[in-house]
């Protein structure tokens, strides 16, 4: 069973009492239950005249009924074309069409935003929680009414999962169409072929602690390929039992679900981590008793111990692992989890990998790195001197997109002649093959000095300082820049008021600028008065701060 489809058919009919799918606080699916939707679905899709290989849309919020549709597409050989729910309805509708979808699936609230009229090649639009028919083809909607008689004509004695018998596909057939919102620009359509799925959750079965009867809180977005394929597919393969948070949730909301479910792997984007850190730990290590009993050796490793005991009861206390990607971890943060053996680590991938480029397990992977290669890669750093001199990570291999929907020019751009994707990241590779990444090569500074300056290591440290929030390092002018933004909770936490932030700030740039070589100095800095505009991944649009 080496494609995912074949595993996810193994998943309903050998897990089959088994919870599968749940949302927060609410009752549970079993593998037979989401097998037998599956089956039902399919019915709609041949009712509707959709074939292997048309496009399948779908926007909504993480669900069990997402969770559903995106199953029932896979193994009906459809293409999935999955939209996150935070884009505007208008650029909802341009990747509807740009995909050439012919069914959408789509929450209620997301429907009345819509303009049908702006999408002519759908043959349907169904709601996500009932699968109800909001609007059809005028031709379509006898076959609708007659959909209770079709499923008795074609399944007389009821659904039966062990039954069920999904068409392989091809490694090479396109699954998903994955619209990638860049800092730069526009989307993009990432192609992802069935091998990259596979390849993925291969990956993850063969080297991440997890088990059948497992379970696994999902809140990452389900529409990126990171939480898809690692809170989603790869436990489903296993049959593990999945909850989703349906709602974005704040990182009170995500502790309260750890709390209670207690799973047994964790993945995070570095925001939810960071923020404990901040919040909780910081605090704590500067308390004048604690101080002190950092500065005696036996006593550290004490309060040592005990931080980490905290830390692991705050994530349910149950997991094996936690393994954070999305975005760089803040360096002070992953030293210091390191120093206490927290059970971590970092991994690194992108969209057009589908996602994974690099992973090492937590007791292996070495600090201020995004683990080494995986199996179906080949990645190098287009660098002389690989060690030593920062160049870009450029990788092949299985993983690897089929490119860019309909935009040859582009994937020509990111995936040279001889099949090496630009990911356009900068970094090194050390004689272990651990991948250390500095920065992205689009917001480097060339300095005057003409050395590269990565804004992300200075911003990093900017994130460390008492009420900041958020950070940006640019190039004004040949000055280097910080725009800070106030957390403002924290603000009135400490009683401190707005007049006193112009002295903060010049706290601040003179703090971190005592940690930096005379190059990579901040000349100015200064308030950011609302928060940054960002994509729906979180990261801050820095091409709309450089002037």
């Amino acid at each position: 069973m080496n494609d995912i489809i074949s595993q996810i058919q193994f998943s309903l009919k050998n897990y089959a009492d088994l919870p599968a799918l749940s949302d927060y606080q609410q009752k549970s699916m079993t593998y037979e239950e989401v097998g037998k939707t599956i089956a039902k679905l399919h019915l709609y899709f041949e009712l509707f005249e959709i074939n292997p290989g048309d496009k399948i849309a779908l926007i909504g919020k993480n669900s069990g009924h997402w969770a559903n549709i995106y199953l029932a597409t896979l193994t009906f050989g459809a293409v999935i074309v999955p939209i996150l729910p935070e884009f505007k309805a208008e650029d909802s509708e341009r990747i509807i069409h740009h995909s050439d979808a012919q069914l959408l699936f789509i929450e209620d609230h997301f429907f009345d935003q819509m303009e049908t009229a702006h999408l002519p090649q759908l043959k349907a639009i169904f709601n996500l929680s009932e699968f109800e028919l909001l609007y059809s083809q005028k031709n379509f909607e006898n076959l609708h009414d007659n959909y209770e008689r079709q499923l008795k004509f074609k399944y007389p004695n009821g659904i039966n999962v062990q039954e069920l018998d999904f068409r392989i596909p091809e490694p090479e057939d396109l699954a998903v169409i994955s619209y990638t919102s860049g800092t730069t620009g526009f989307s993009k359509g990432v192609m992802l072929p069935h091998r990259s799925l596979n390849g993925n959750i291969e990956f993850a079965r063969d080297n991440m602690p997890l088990k059948s009867g497992n379970r696994i809180v999902s809140f990452l977005p389900l529409a990126h390929t990171y939480g898809c394929a690692f809170e989603f597919l790869f436990p489903f393969t296993l049959g593990c039992h999945i909850t989703f948070l349906t709602k974005t949730p704040a990182p009170k909301i995500i502790m309260k679900a750890f709390a209670e479910i207690q799973p047994h792997l964790i993945l995070s984007v570095p925001l939810i981590i960071e923020k404990i850190y901040k919040t909780k730990i910081v605090p704590a290590l500067q308390k004048p008793m604690t101080a002190f009993l950092m500065k005696m050796p036996i006593l550290k490793s004490i309060v040592h111990q005990k931080i980490k005991q905290q830390l692991m009861e705050v994530f349910g206390g149950n997991f094996k692992e936690l393994i954070i990607g999305g975005a760089a971890f803040n360096p002070e943060a992953e030293k210091f989890f390191r120093l206490i053996k927290f059970p971590f680590t970092i991994g690194y991938g992108m969209t057009e990998c589908g996602p994974l480029i690099g992973y090492a397990s937590w007791d292996t992977t070495v600090l201020g790195g995004s683990g080494r290669p995986v199996d179906a890669l080949e990645v190098k750093i287009d660098s002389p001197d690989p060690e030593h001199t920062i160049g870009e990570i450029i990788c092949r291999g299985s993983h690897l997109m089929l490119g860019y929907y309909k935009n040859p020019e582009a994937t020509q751009a990111t995936i040279d002649q001889d099949g090496w994707l630009h990911t356009g990241d900068l970094g090194l590779m050390d004689a272990q093959n651990n991948i250390l990444i500095k920065g992205r090569s689009k917001s480097m500074i060339l300095g005057p000095s003409g050395k590269n300056i990565f804004p992300e290591e200075i911003e990093s440290l900017l994130l460390n300082m008492p009420m900041v929030a958020e950070a940006l390092v640019v190039d004004r002018n040949g000055k280097l820049t910080a725009l800070v933004y106030f957390d403002h909770a924290e603000m009135e936490q400490n009683h401190l008021g707005e007049n006193q932030i112009p002295a903060l700030l010049q706290q601040y740039k003179k703090a971190v600028n005592q940690k930096l070589p005379g190059y990579m100095q901040i000349k100015d800095i200064k308030l950011q008065v609302e928060a940054f505009e960002k994509t729906p991944k979180r990261n801050i649009k820095r091409f709309l701060y450089q002037q």
